[in-house]
Protein backbone atom coordinates (compact mmCIF):
# COMPACT_ATOMS: atom_id res chain seq x y z
CA UNK A 1 0.00 0.00 0.00
CA UNK A 2 1.05 3.62 -0.48
CA UNK A 3 2.21 5.10 2.80
CA UNK A 4 0.70 8.36 4.02
CA UNK A 5 3.01 11.26 4.93
CA UNK A 6 4.75 10.71 8.25
CA UNK A 7 4.69 13.50 10.82
CA UNK A 8 7.35 14.12 13.47
CA UNK A 9 6.28 15.27 16.91
CA UNK A 10 9.10 16.51 19.15
CA UNK A 11 8.64 16.05 22.89
CA UNK A 12 10.24 18.88 24.88
CA UNK A 13 9.74 17.37 28.37
CA UNK A 14 13.43 16.84 29.02
CA UNK A 15 14.37 20.38 28.12
CA UNK A 16 12.25 21.18 31.17
CA UNK A 17 14.02 18.39 33.11
CA UNK A 18 17.35 20.17 32.54
CA UNK A 19 15.85 23.51 33.57
CA UNK A 20 14.29 22.11 36.73
CA UNK A 21 17.51 20.38 37.80
CA UNK A 22 18.89 23.77 38.76
CA UNK A 23 15.80 25.99 38.82
CA UNK A 24 15.41 29.24 36.98
CA UNK A 25 14.27 29.69 33.40
CA UNK A 26 16.91 28.01 31.20
CA UNK A 27 16.80 25.99 29.07
CA UNK A 28 13.36 27.07 27.88
CA UNK A 29 10.98 24.41 26.42
CA UNK A 30 9.32 27.09 24.31
CA UNK A 31 12.64 27.97 22.67
CA UNK A 32 13.13 24.25 22.02
CA UNK A 33 9.71 24.09 20.36
CA UNK A 34 10.61 27.01 18.08
CA UNK A 35 13.85 25.24 17.11
CA UNK A 36 11.97 22.01 16.41
CA UNK A 37 9.54 23.89 14.17
CA UNK A 38 12.39 25.38 12.17
CA UNK A 39 14.06 21.99 11.82
CA UNK A 40 11.10 20.13 10.33
CA UNK A 41 8.85 18.98 13.18
CA UNK A 42 5.10 19.02 12.57
CA UNK A 43 3.98 19.23 16.20
CA UNK A 44 5.33 19.61 19.71
CA UNK A 45 4.50 17.23 22.56
CA UNK A 46 4.60 18.03 26.28
CA UNK A 47 3.54 15.82 29.21
CA UNK A 48 2.05 17.73 32.13
CA UNK A 49 2.51 15.23 34.95
CA UNK A 50 0.58 15.38 38.18
CA UNK A 51 3.83 15.95 40.12
CA UNK A 52 5.04 18.60 37.62
CA UNK A 53 8.47 16.94 37.51
CA UNK A 54 9.34 18.60 34.21
CA UNK A 55 6.68 20.47 32.21
CA UNK A 56 4.75 23.06 34.25
CA UNK A 57 1.36 24.67 33.83
CA UNK A 58 3.03 27.83 32.57
CA UNK A 59 4.94 25.80 29.96
CA UNK A 60 1.65 24.43 28.63
CA UNK A 61 0.13 27.91 28.44
CA UNK A 62 3.15 29.27 26.56
CA UNK A 63 3.50 26.29 24.22
CA UNK A 64 -0.17 26.71 23.36
CA UNK A 65 -0.01 30.46 22.64
CA UNK A 66 3.58 31.25 21.60
CA UNK A 67 4.48 28.37 19.27
CA UNK A 68 3.25 27.93 15.70
CA UNK A 69 3.27 24.13 15.88
CA UNK A 70 0.16 22.27 17.08
CA UNK A 71 0.47 21.20 20.72
CA UNK A 72 -0.01 17.56 21.66
CA UNK A 73 -0.53 17.50 25.43
CA UNK A 74 0.26 14.19 27.09
CA UNK A 75 -1.77 13.69 30.25
CA UNK A 76 -3.27 11.24 32.70
CA UNK A 77 -7.05 10.86 32.52
CA UNK A 78 -7.65 12.62 35.83
CA UNK A 79 -10.23 15.33 36.56
CA UNK A 80 -7.45 17.88 37.18
CA UNK A 81 -5.69 17.23 33.87
CA UNK A 82 -8.98 17.03 32.01
CA UNK A 83 -9.93 20.50 33.29
CA UNK A 84 -6.52 21.97 32.43
CA UNK A 85 -6.71 20.55 28.90
CA UNK A 86 -10.27 21.81 28.43
CA UNK A 87 -9.10 25.26 29.48
CA UNK A 88 -6.13 25.39 27.08
CA UNK A 89 -7.75 23.39 24.27
CA UNK A 90 -4.56 21.96 22.74
CA UNK A 91 -4.76 20.65 19.19
CA UNK A 92 -4.34 17.11 20.52
CA UNK A 93 -4.21 15.25 23.82
CA UNK A 94 -2.62 11.85 24.32
CA UNK A 95 -3.96 9.99 27.35
CA UNK A 96 -1.19 8.03 29.07
CA UNK A 97 -0.80 5.91 32.21
CA UNK A 98 1.05 7.64 35.01
CA UNK A 99 2.66 6.46 38.25
CA UNK A 100 4.62 8.62 40.68
CA UNK A 101 7.34 5.97 41.10
CA UNK A 102 8.18 5.58 37.40
CA UNK A 103 11.06 7.41 35.76
CA UNK A 104 9.19 7.61 32.49
CA UNK A 105 5.94 6.20 31.13
CA UNK A 106 6.05 2.42 31.52
CA UNK A 107 3.79 0.64 29.07
CA UNK A 108 0.46 1.55 27.58
CA UNK A 109 -3.00 2.18 28.99
CA UNK A 110 -5.29 -0.70 29.83
CA UNK A 111 -7.93 0.63 27.45
CA UNK A 112 -9.72 -2.71 27.34
CA UNK A 113 -10.11 -2.64 31.12
CA UNK A 114 -11.29 0.99 31.32
CA UNK A 115 -13.56 1.70 34.25
CA UNK A 116 -15.07 4.71 32.52
CA UNK A 117 -12.39 7.33 33.22
CA UNK A 118 -10.81 7.09 29.78
CA UNK A 119 -14.15 7.27 28.01
CA UNK A 120 -15.13 10.31 30.11
CA UNK A 121 -11.87 12.05 29.25
CA UNK A 122 -12.24 11.27 25.54
CA UNK A 123 -15.75 12.73 25.53
CA UNK A 124 -14.82 15.83 27.57
CA UNK A 125 -11.81 16.69 25.41
CA UNK A 126 -13.56 15.95 22.13
CA UNK A 127 -16.32 18.33 23.21
CA UNK A 128 -13.89 21.28 23.18
CA UNK A 129 -12.33 20.33 19.86
CA UNK A 130 -9.19 18.54 21.08
CA UNK A 131 -8.19 15.45 19.09
CA UNK A 132 -7.66 12.59 21.53
CA UNK A 133 -5.32 9.61 21.21
CA UNK A 134 -4.74 6.74 23.63
CA UNK A 135 -1.21 5.50 24.35
CA UNK A 136 -1.61 1.72 24.20
CA UNK A 137 0.23 -1.55 23.76
CA UNK A 138 -0.03 -2.94 20.19
CA UNK A 139 -2.84 -5.36 21.02
CA UNK A 140 -6.18 -5.70 19.15
CA UNK A 141 -8.28 -5.56 22.34
CA UNK A 142 -6.95 -2.12 23.21
CA UNK A 143 -7.48 -0.87 19.66
CA UNK A 144 -11.06 -2.06 19.70
CA UNK A 145 -11.63 -0.45 23.11
CA UNK A 146 -10.26 2.86 21.83
CA UNK A 147 -12.61 2.72 18.88
CA UNK A 148 -15.58 1.88 21.09
CA UNK A 149 -15.00 4.86 23.38
CA UNK A 150 -14.78 7.26 20.45
CA UNK A 151 -11.08 8.08 20.38
CA UNK A 152 -10.07 9.07 16.83
CA UNK A 153 -6.42 8.03 17.23
CA UNK A 154 -4.04 5.73 19.10
CA UNK A 155 -0.32 5.88 19.80
CA UNK A 156 1.38 2.50 19.85
CA UNK A 157 3.96 1.98 22.59
CA UNK A 158 7.29 1.20 20.88
CA UNK A 159 9.31 0.76 24.08
CA UNK A 160 9.51 -3.02 23.95
CA UNK A 161 10.57 -2.94 20.31
CA UNK A 162 13.32 -0.43 21.10
CA UNK A 163 14.57 -2.33 24.16
CA UNK A 164 14.95 -5.75 22.50
CA UNK A 165 17.19 -7.33 19.86
CA UNK A 166 17.20 -10.15 17.34
CA UNK A 167 14.20 -12.48 17.21
CA UNK A 168 12.49 -10.75 20.12
CA UNK A 169 12.72 -7.39 18.39
CA UNK A 170 11.41 -8.92 15.16
CA UNK A 171 8.45 -10.26 17.15
CA UNK A 172 7.76 -6.81 18.60
CA UNK A 173 7.96 -5.23 15.14
CA UNK A 174 5.44 -7.77 13.88
CA UNK A 175 3.11 -6.81 16.74
CA UNK A 176 3.40 -3.14 15.80
CA UNK A 177 2.81 -3.88 12.12
CA UNK A 178 -0.28 -5.98 12.83
CA UNK A 179 -1.67 -3.42 15.26
CA UNK A 180 -1.17 -0.54 12.83
CA UNK A 181 -3.02 -2.43 10.11
CA UNK A 182 -5.85 -3.22 12.51
CA UNK A 183 -6.04 0.43 13.60
CA UNK A 184 -6.53 1.46 9.99
CA UNK A 185 -9.28 -1.15 9.57
CA UNK A 186 -11.04 0.33 12.60
CA UNK A 187 -10.74 3.87 11.25
CA UNK A 188 -8.21 4.94 13.88
CA UNK A 189 -5.33 7.26 13.04
CA UNK A 190 -2.17 5.46 14.13
CA UNK A 191 0.82 7.09 15.85
CA UNK A 192 3.83 5.50 17.57
CA UNK A 193 6.42 6.48 20.12
CA UNK A 194 8.62 5.79 23.14
CA UNK A 195 12.33 5.06 23.12
CA UNK A 196 12.82 5.69 19.40
CA UNK A 197 16.32 6.49 18.12
CA UNK A 198 18.01 6.93 14.75
CA UNK A 199 18.58 3.16 14.74
CA UNK A 200 15.07 2.05 15.72
CA UNK A 201 13.00 4.58 13.75
CA UNK A 202 13.44 3.12 10.22
CA UNK A 203 11.54 -0.17 10.73
CA UNK A 204 8.67 1.68 12.43
CA UNK A 205 8.64 4.45 9.82
CA UNK A 206 8.21 1.79 7.11
CA UNK A 207 4.86 0.69 8.55
CA UNK A 208 2.55 2.49 6.11
CA UNK A 209 -0.44 2.95 8.43
CA UNK A 210 1.59 4.87 11.02
CA UNK A 211 1.27 8.60 10.30
CA UNK A 212 3.06 10.19 13.28
CA UNK A 213 6.10 9.45 15.43
CA UNK A 214 6.55 11.24 18.76
CA UNK A 215 10.17 11.38 19.93
CA UNK A 216 11.72 13.31 22.80
CA UNK A 217 14.41 12.01 25.14
CA UNK A 218 16.75 10.77 22.41
CA UNK A 219 16.56 14.04 20.47
CA UNK A 220 17.24 16.11 23.59
CA UNK A 221 20.10 13.84 24.67
CA UNK A 222 21.77 13.96 21.24
CA UNK A 223 21.09 17.68 21.15
CA UNK A 224 23.43 18.19 24.10
CA UNK A 225 26.26 17.30 21.72
CA UNK A 226 24.92 18.23 18.29
CA UNK A 227 22.31 20.92 18.92
CA UNK A 228 18.59 20.22 19.05
CA UNK A 229 17.88 21.66 15.61
CA UNK A 230 20.49 19.35 14.05
CA UNK A 231 19.13 16.25 15.78
CA UNK A 232 15.59 17.06 14.67
CA UNK A 233 16.74 17.63 11.07
CA UNK A 234 18.62 14.34 11.07
CA UNK A 235 15.67 12.45 12.54
CA UNK A 236 13.41 13.99 9.91
CA UNK A 237 15.83 12.79 7.21
CA UNK A 238 15.99 9.27 8.71
CA UNK A 239 12.19 9.10 8.78
CA UNK A 240 11.85 10.35 5.21
CA UNK A 241 14.44 7.90 3.89
CA UNK A 242 12.76 4.97 5.61
CA UNK A 243 9.30 6.07 4.51
CA UNK A 244 10.39 5.49 0.93
CA UNK A 245 10.27 1.76 1.69
CA UNK A 246 7.14 0.09 3.06
CA UNK A 247 7.19 -3.11 5.06
CA UNK A 248 5.98 -4.87 1.90
CA UNK A 249 9.06 -3.60 0.05
CA UNK A 250 11.31 -5.04 2.76
CA UNK A 251 9.64 -8.48 2.75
Amino acid sequence: MTAAPLRLGVNVDHIATLRNARGGIVPDPVRAAHMAAGAGAENVTAHLREDRRHITDDDIARLRTEVSLPLNMEMAATPEMRDIARNHRPHAACLVPERRTERTTEGGLDAAGDDGRLAEAVAALTEVGTRVSLFIEPEPRHLEAARAMGAPAVELHTGRFCDTEGDEQAHELARLTTAAARAAELGLECHAGHGLTYATVPPVARIPQIVELNIGHFLVAEGVFMGLDETVRHMRAVMDAARGETTEDKA
